[in-house]
């Protein structure tokens, strides 16, 4: 009798996953690898420098990239090609047209010229511009960006280009994003050279975590909340939410998981590094995490992600929530920014380093990144402004809105020595002096995490956690890369000219730790002790949108965009008043939409209710005089007095809507959404809320909290 030997051959079962995985990656990417097969030698050369060297493109080089483009896109049944870009509407936006041209005889020909690679044109007028652009001011201007990959989607050769407007103005998220990064380049350049380093290019890397709710289809759509605003204007907290901390990296659903694996095969294809999913701590809510990348690439890939997240829920019968605020009462959701700066020689300047010239380069951008973020603390937290985050930040379960930095007990007992002068005893027993003895390299995870700061050390790189999930994570970067840069610029000033290079070195991070080590902060974000401590500390607590977007046009801040020509000064109080409109146009759109369901859905609910319990109290006094309906009638008094409480503030929500001043300037108008509309919004769903939990359930116009989270 012969014994099967499956032991040793199952790995043989797991080869084609495997395989699978391999053919997918990158499948539908015109990425480097297809670029070196498909374009000639010196013309694959010559752009990999461009790419790499940041150059401007050779008109004749893009015809012969264009023409390969195409074929390849052609062979994989695409007919259509778009100009992908990033408006300031916080998604992507695409114009396609088909690879089809005249031939003589009636006849069509497929071709892709350099030109309409590199350029094209789309109505400008009808984004979000801040006053750039005037209606009948329609031209608009897409331009290639050869330093993202194209990619097919939805049978579409997508090119990732920036939007600029006829006189040059960016009108979109990509092109201030690469303008920061090479801002930050040429000052980390500066400061390495002094190093002794042959590096040319610096990046900033990314690894943005995104997190989402899913939620099933169909009761998705019996919620008109949901469909117009992405958040629910009303529900009442269910028996059982997230107490039970048994939703947090709990196995996952067999649905779910559907989702999950599709979604990685999707963002496999267009070269997304999808590398961590698991449950996250509200009922319903999940996480994903790609691997780091160039910062311009991963903000492509996750607003890639944000989509396909979008369409594949949809075939799986579920709708993916991107909201920061979906359900009150459980934790929102948030995008952590993992950020690094790495050079073109591939090191991570934010790794600490073995020798004495390595540990003294890691401090000096370690202190650069403190005093980036204390001196721009305020731009940082315009950064990851929205009507959205402002339900999240701050509320015990994201970081505050005091913008701090974490860094953990080693590397903060190395800045009070550089800072005391007194010795520094690691476990090599070394003191500290710049370029003398070694600073002694420490383990990555040598201190606990402080989930409460927004601003975190986590061994080689820092995690920015206050970007909404519903954002594009351009904003925080190109504020954080600008920031960094302004830092590295005055070093390499004061160090280029420096007589003594050790000793100025060595005085120069002594200086900054003390003007900077406010912002240091490892306790309790959320204690009220520490608004207080940061009050003190001089600290900005910019609780809401509307604190904070004034920040934006400080003459300081006008100064550091249009120094390292990131913005104009034009080109930020067009943000100033995109970001004030499209806060304004939130709310409406939450307020209209609030007093629809209300007037609407609840309160015929209500009535309905009502009169039914009315109808059974009279029922059974008919019966008999003598039977009691004391349940009925005291069910029926609640119901009365909470009903006319709604009425009246289902009116005074319609008269705050009606008196908003749609003709005041921006910042007027999306404060009086703040100050006015919103508390009228939440004293409707206070009274709404409150008559959910005791009008019957059959009776209830739309899905409930219990439904929503736990049925998916």
């Amino acid at each position: 009798m012969r014994v099967a030997l499956a032991a040793p051959f199952a790995f043989m079962e797991e080869e084609p996953a495997v395989a699978k995985m391999h053919d997918l990656f990158g499948s539908n990417v015109f990425n480097d690898a297809v670029m070196q097969e498909r374009l000639p030698k010196e013309t694959y050369k010559a752009l990999k420098k461009t790419i790499d060297d940041g150059r401007r493109l050779d008109p004749d080089l893009a015809a012969v990239v264009a023409h390969a483009m195409k074929e390849w896109a052609v062979e994989k049944g695409v007919t259509h090609y778009t100009h992908w870009f990033q408006p300031m509407t916080g998604i992507t936006a695409e114009k396609h047209d088909s690879f089809i041209s005249p031939k003589d005889g009636g006849q069509m020909i497929l071709t892709f010229s350099g030109k309409e690679l590199v350029r094209g044109e789309s109505d400008a007028s009808s984004f979000p511009s801040g006053g750039l652009r005037s209606t009948f001011e329609a031209r608009g201007y897409t331009a290639w960006d050869p330093t993202s990959y194209a990619f097919i989607k939805n049978n579409v050769l997508c090119i990732p280009t920036a939007f600029c407007s006829y006189g040059g103005e960016a009108l979109d998220t990509k092109t201030p994003l690469l303008r920061s990064m090479e801002a930050l380049s040429k000052q980390a350049v500066r400061v390495l050279k002094l190093f002794g380093r042959d590096a040319t290019r610096v990046v900033p890397t990314v690894g943005p975590e995104q997190e989402y709710f899913l939620v099933d289809q169909k009761l998705y759509d019996q919620r008109m909340d949901l469909i117009f605003t992405g958040r629910t204007l009303f529900g009442a907290k269910p028996p059982k939410g997230q107490e039970m901390d048994d939703h947090y990296f709990g196995s996952v659903k067999p649905r779910i998981k559907a989702f999950m694996t599709e979604l990685d095969e999707e963002l496999w294809k267009l070269g997304v590094l999808a590398k961590t999913e698991h449950n996250e701590a509200a009922p319903a809510q999940h996480e994903m995490a790609p691997i780091f990348s160039v910062a311009s690439i991963a903000c492509d890939h996750n607003q890639l992600t944000m989509e396909m997240m979008k369409k594949v829920a949809k075939k799986h019968g579920l709708v993916c929530l991107l909201h920061e605020k979906p359900f009150q009462g459980v934790n929102g959701s948030g995008k952590h920014n993992n950020w690094s700066m790495t050079t073109n020689t591939g090191y991570n300047l934010l790794e600490p380093g073995d020798s004495p010239f390595e540990s003294a380069q890691f401090m000096l951008f370690l202190v650069s990144v403190i005093k980036a973020v204390d001196d721009y603390q305020d731009l940082l937290r315009v950064s990851v402004a929205s009507a959205g985050n402002d339900h999240r930040l701050g509320a015990n379960e994201a970081p505050p809105a005091i913008v701090s930095m974490f860094l953990g007990d080693e590397l903060n007992e190395i800045l009070e020595a550089f800072e005391t002068g007194a010795p520094y005893h690691s476990r090599e027993h070394s003191d500290l002096t710049i370029g003398v003895h070694v600073l002694p390299k420490f383990p990555k995870d040598n201190t606990d995490r402080n989930r409460t700061s927004p601003f975190a050390f986590t061994g080689n790189k820092f995690e920015f956690r206050s970007l909404g999930a519903n954002a594009s994570i351009s904003d925080a970067n190109v504020v954080l890369n600008t920031a960094v840069a302004e830092s590295l610029k005055q070093f390499a000033d004061e160090l280029e000219g420096a007589e003594d290079f050790r000793a100025t070195l060595h005085d120069l991070i002594v200086r900054e730790i003390r003007n900077h080590k406010r912002i240091l902060f490892d306790g309790n974000g959320y204690a009220q002790s520490w608004v207080e401590e940061a009050e003190k500390r001089g600290l900005y607590n910019l609780r809401t949108t509307i604190d904070a977007l004034p920040r934006m046009i400080e003459p300081k801040n006008i100064k550091l965009f249009s120094d390292h020509r990131v913005f104009s000064e034009t080109e930020i109080l067009s943000r100033f008043e995109i970001k004030l409109e499209e806060y304004a146009k939130v709310i409406n759109i939450e307020a209209e939409t609030a007093l629809m369901m209300a007037r609407r859905e609840i309160l015929p609910a209500v009535m309905k209710f009502t009169g039914d319990v009315a109808r059974q109290a009279k029922a059974i006094k008919d019966v008999s005089p003598v039977l009691t309906a004391a349940p009925e009638e005291k069910l029926l008094t609640q119901l009365t007095n909470e009903a006319a409480r709604l009425s009246e503030s289902i009116d005074a929500l319609q008269q705050a809507i009606l008196n908003a001043n749609r003709n005041a300037d921006a910042l007027t108008a999306a404060t009086y959404q703040q100050d006015v509309v919103i508390p009228a919004m939440n004293a409707v769903r206070a009274s709404a809320d409150e008559l959910e939990t005791i009008v019957g359930k059959d009776y209830w116009p739309f899905p409930t909290y219990a439904e929503l989270l736990f049925n998916t």
